[in-house]
């Protein structure tokens, strides 16, 4: 029980997913400060309010906070901007330099359908028993 709970814990995908949840956690304190400090004085100064929750909209006497959606649509564009173009693009570059195609090089020999021995590609027939080959 206590193996498959090590292979399961050391397989690669668990480890990865481990990494990129502390990573996304680290990262989340970055994101924050941007919209926080960067993007919503923005926000301020055009707008002339701090961000878009002032945006509210009375529906018999309820009430929808459609400004707090739009401030959260915007916090997720700039981290799916920023995970984008700060991680995944370099993270592909990096390894598509690493992982080059390697060129299919075709078969040297073929197998003769009749006595099974191995003959060059481009024979038309066995040179161990004859037969003609396709």
């Amino acid at each position: 029980m206590l193996k498959g709970f090590r292979d399961f814990v050391l397989r690669g995908n668990v480890v990865d997913l481990a990494v990129a949840v502390v990573i996304g956690a680290a990262f989340t304190g970055i994101v924050n400060s941007l919209v926080a400090d960067i993007i919503n004085p923005f926000i301020s100064a055009v707008f002339r309010k701090p961000d878009f929750s002032y945006l509210v909209l009375h529906v018999h006497g309820g009430i929808v906070k459609y400004g707090n959606f739009l401030n959260a649509i915007i916090a997720f564009l700039i981290v799916a901007i920023a995970i984008y173009f700060g991680v995944v693009l370099p993270v592909n570059k990096l390894l598509a330099r690493f992982n080059k195609p390697v060129p299919v090089v075709p078969p040297a020999t073929k197998t003769c359908p009749e006595c099974l021995s191995d003959i060059p590609a481009a024979a038309r027939r066995c040179s161990h028993c004859t037969q003609a080959v396709a």
